[in-house]
């Protein structure tokens, strides 16, 4: 029998300690935008049936990109690929109790069976954040300011970063009343759009040709006229007096107020998700070599009455743990993250019991402590406790448990002092 591999399932990562620090630096920060807003956490369970999927969130998602299996009751169940129906189906079931708005946040894992590039994984980590309960533009003021509110925390300038933002109703007359598209044209064409920044321009036109048809032409040019827009006085005079543009003027002065600097109009921009109803947006970073959308939201008023509860609305955002560690490490913005433990202790000669002692009244003051319990030499010793890069070391040797003073060495300056308990205490206690 040959070896096992010792590589990740395909599209999946390992999170060593040091990698585990990164990720949890950014789940805090997340959790902490939430919170700051008033938003709950709640979780769900990483198997639904694929039925919630298949009927909303589009077949390429459910019937293509899904993990899924037959259970042994027969039932089919899929790994979930999103948080979105899930949260959907918590809020049906409990429709007349939660007090609105209701404001949940969540971090959790999902799968989606694709293509492993940059920035994008089999298996990921996602912030969910959805408001339910508020019908007007307000909400997705709320959940976009929250989003840049997130790239702030990072300590992301607003340079960094662009918030395009559309809208789905301006979507649909654009494709029924400008373009002249029946339903599957339309379809065909917010799918195309959606793709049109991982296909060359001229790909881009010749599929925009087959779904316009007869009017290819004239459409093709109305298309330029929409890519060319780079804001709504750029749009054409039947789009630009439609009333659902009276929401998105709405929305970019409420975010105006707000002090979100990043935002921008996008025509162009679809979200290819089926559920979505009104606002759409997306965060890009700036930077050209990380040119894939960081992460994106919106409105999707219909998800909680296909489980049989009187609709509700709502809007909802999820960035992606690798695309945001992506965006950190391209502009520097990860912090020097060190070890949760505070202190290494490093027994010398015949002091394993003590140093034990003193291990254990230090965790009872609550301070990390790790002890070494081998045999082996000092410099070996040292090196683990550097190498796990664990801001100080606590010599204790036969004289130092005679004298009880030991030796407390800092391992970012290399200074050493002498300490008794109270004084080891009260440095370790002034680092937390």
């Amino acid at each position: 029998m040959s070896a096992l591999s010792s590589q990740p399932y395909k599209g999946t990562r390992d999170y060593y300690p040091e990698d585990k620090r990164v990720q949890n630096y950014i789940f805090k920060v997340w959790q902490t935008v939430a919170e700051r807003y008033g938003y709950e956490e709640y979780g769900a369970p990483v198997l639904e049936p694929l039925d919630i999927y298949l009927a909303k969130s589009g077949q390429e998602l459910a019937g293509e990109q899904t993990y899924t299996f037959t259970d042994r009751g027969g039932r089919i169940v899929a790994i979930r690929p999103e948080m979105t129906p899930s949260i959907s189906r918590m809020v049906a079931a409990r429709r007349q109790e939660l007090p609105y708005p209701a404001r949940l946040y969540s971090i959790a894992n999902f799968m989606r069976y694709e293509r492993p590039q940059r920035g994008r994984e089999r298996e990921f980590w996602q912030f969910n954040v959805d408001i339910f309960g508020v019908d007007d533009i307000t909400a997705e003021a709320e959940i976009i300011t929250m989003a840049d509110a997130v790239m702030k925390a990072f300590n992301a300038k607003p340079e960094d970063y662009v918030i395009k933002i559309n809208n789905r109703k301006l979507i649909n007359f654009m494709m029924a009343q400008y373009l002249g598209l029946d339903v599957i044209g339309a379809q065909l064409m917010v799918k195309l759009f959606d793709r049109k920044n991982k296909i060359s321009e001229s790909d881009f036109i010749d599929q925009a040709r087959e779904i316009l048809s007869e009017d290819a032409d004239d459409g093709v040019k109305k298309i330029n006229v929409l890519m060319s827009a780079k804001t709504m006085a750029d749009l054409p005079e039947e789009i630009r007096n439609s009333s659902s543009v009276t929401d998105v003027q709405e929305l970019f002065t409420q975010l105006e107020r707000a002090g979100v600097k990043s935002a921008v109009f996008d025509i162009t921009l679809m979200r290819g998700l089926d559920y979505y109803t009104g606002t759409v947006f997306e965060v890009y970073d700036t930077r050209p070599e990380n040119t894939r959308s960081l992460f994106g939201g919106g409105r999707y008023d219909g998800l909680v009455g296909l489980f049989g509860a009187e609709p509700i609305s709502a809007v909802g955002m999820a960035p992606g743990g690798t695309a945001m560690e992506n965006f950190l490490d391209v502009h520097g913005l990860i912090p020097e993250l060190k070890s949760k433990t505070e202190v290494y202790v490093i027994s010398l000669g015949d002091t394993k019991r003590s140093a034990s002692k003193i291990a254990s009244e230090l965790r009872d003051q609550g301070i990390n402590v790790e002890l070494d319990i081998t045999d082996r030499k000092l410099d070996r010793q040292l090196k683990t406790a550097i190498k796990k890069k664990i801001p100080y070391l606590l010599f204790i040797g036969e004289e130092e448990v005679k004298t009880e003073t030991y030796t407390l060495k800092d391992t970012a300056s290399t200074n050493e002092q002498k300490v008794n308990f109270a004084d080891l205490l009260t440095v370790l206690k002034s680092k937390k």
